[in-house]
């Protein structure tokens, strides 16, 4: 599994809203994302109660939220049968998977901005088609350099697509049915943690028509012609009224800086870690602080930086991004060594290693609504921080049992580790945004929650491009078959020690959150309750 991709925050349509999250994905991947917005939505006249078109094109944006879900935790299930198939080297395998999050990063404010300026529906199309093309791309690719690029390109189109689905939402319904709308959306985000993993395994397994792997690109074909010819009949156009100007500069500052840092770290340990790579790496902080130069400068002439950096003087806004780039470099990490490991190290098929992610995959969902709708209300920050304590002694005792059980390891020795991490990444990935949002000003919570899913986006993709450091480089070289298995189990002991320094981090920053964010106690005053304003989707 990977980072989820994430649902675009309903702030980011509607500033005024910073309610909790109330769905969360599995991954890391797990993944989609949100562009900010600088004025209300100009929304078409809105439909009578006969009217089923509204309807009809919430579930097109929804089989597209879906289908980018599933895509992430599909394909990290079956990065071990195409490296096998495909003898794909270590930093192709890495960026299989992170070269989609870094270009869905890179993309995700300029995508949500194009949809401001030229139409909500229009990019939205232009992004389901060019993701069904890119999904093509990956099914038929000949080897481990083309699907890298098809992944890249996959990654660039679902940029264009996600930011527009909860715009479109905001646009084509009325108020009063949002609530409803949008705990649909928590289904959808639930069940594509869930089904992700047991759909790519199945379709691994199956090897229909002999194709191997490949129809967990190809079943996107059919769903992406569907939702392309119904999307043009059903889904009305929408524009922002003073859509923010584009600044592609700062998107390719940022972009060459996680380039310039990712990519050497990749290539790393296959070519015994050259001079270059760590004059990259150095040189990317350099890019970096030219990036913000530029936000500076683009602030002053137009008002329209791609960062918002004005909202980094918040203290709990700034320890919130930092918490999300560093959850997201542990999940990066996590789940695509879990899933070597399962497959490669104990030898495990695909379809019973997707299986056995299922408890956590449950436990992420049940947990992630239960925080939202009882805890975080109650008890705050420390639901968070619960989280990530949960979160270590999970990763604690799956190391004592990967030690203990070796090779012989069996699912379900795996379930109650695994159930308890799920439990506690519930606690934190759905009420984090909230958390993170509550003392901004609500004319910026648009901008900040585009920020937010962009660098957890980010923070994914340097956790897989980390994986060359801490569990290749832990694997020795010209090992005979018989230590390849003890090999990557080892390895994946070290990693895990890895991931639970990040969760350590990770609990002591949390300590800059609000200790209760103020929408909640602003919600209990007003006798609204913490539920009273539309959730912020997130995976």
């Amino acid at each position: 599994m990977s980072s989820s991709a994430a649902l675009p925050d309903p702030a980011a349509n509607t500033a005024p809203s910073t309610a909790p999250n109330t769905a969360s994905s599995t991954a890391p991947n797990t993944a989609s994302s949100t562009a900010p917005r600088t004025a209300p939505s100009t929304a078409p006249p809105l439909p009578g109660p006969a009217d089923r078109r509204r309807w009809f094109a919430l579930a097109i944006v929804m089989t597209a939220a879906f289908m980018d879900l599933v895509d992430v935790t599909i394909v990290n299930i079956a990065i071990p049968s195409i490296s096998q198939d495909m003898e794909a080297s270590v930093s192709a395998i890495q960026w299989i998977t992170a070269g989609y999050a870094l270009a869905f990063a890179a993309g995700l404010i300029t995508g949500g901005r194009l949809g401001d300026i030229y139409g909500r529906k229009r990019l939205f199309l232009v992004g389901i088609a060019g993701f069904t093309v890119a999904s093509a791309l990956c099914g038929l690719a000949p080897n481990a350099d083309i699907l890298v690029a098809a992944r890249i390109l996959q990654g660039a189109t679902a940029a264009l697509m996600v930011p527009q689905v909860l715009s479109i939402v905001h646009a084509t319904f009325p108020a009063h049915e949002r609530g409803k709308v949008f705990g649909l959306f928590g289904a959808v985000v639930g069940l594509g943690a869930v089904s992700g993993p047991l759909l790519g395994a199945l379709l691994t397994e199956w090897d229909l028509f002999g194709l191997g792997w490949r129809p967990i690109f190809l079943i996107n074909l059919p769903v992406g012609i569907a939702g392309l010819l119904l999307g043009a009949k059903f889904i009305t156009e929408s524009k922002a009224p003073r859509a923010m100007r584009l600044d592609l500069v700062g998107v390719g500052l940022v972009t060459l800086a996680m380039l310039m840092l990712i990519y050497p770290l990749t290539r790393g340990h296959e070519l015994d870690w050259p001079l270059w790579g760590h004059l990259s790496m150095v040189g990317s902080l350099f890019v970096f602080g030219l990036l913000v130069r530029h936000q500076r400068q683009k602030a002053v002439i137009d008002g329209s930086p791609l960062i918002e950096l004005s909202l980094f003087r918040v203290k709990s806004f700034a320890a919130g991004i930092a918490v999300q780039l560093t959850f997201g470099i542990g999940q990066g990490i996590f789940f695509l060594v879990w899933t070597l490991y399962m497959q490669m190290g104990l030898g495990w098929s695909v379809l019973r290693a997707g299986t056995t992610g299922i408890p956590f995959s449950v436990a992420v969902s049940v947990a992630a609504g239960i925080s939202v709708q009882k805890l975080v209300p109650r008890f705050g920050r420390k639901v968070l921080q619960a989280g990530a304590l949960l979160m270590v002694a999970g990763l604690l005792t799956y190391l004592w049992e990967a030690e203990h059980y070796g090779m012989a390891i069996t699912s379900w020795q795996m379930a109650v580790p695994l159930v308890v991490m799920g439990v506690g990444m519930g606690l934190i990935v759905a009420p984090l945004t909230d958390a993170i949002l509550s003392e901004v000003p609500k004319e910026h919570a648009g901008s900040a929650s585009g920020l937010i899913n962009t660098v957890q986006q980010m923070g994914t993709a340097l956790g897989l491009g980390l994986v060359s450091v801490v569990f290749f480089g832990a694997i020795g070289d010209r090992l005979a078959p018989q230590e390849l298995g003890p090999a990557f189990v080892n390895a994946f002991q070290q990693s895990l020690w890895w991931v639970a320094g990040v969760l350590a981090v990770i609990f002591l920053l949390m300590f800059a959150l609000p200790a209760r964010p103020k929408a909640h106690a602003e919600g209990e005053a007003a006798g609204d309750g913490p539920l009273a304003k539309e959730p912020a989707l997130r995976g």
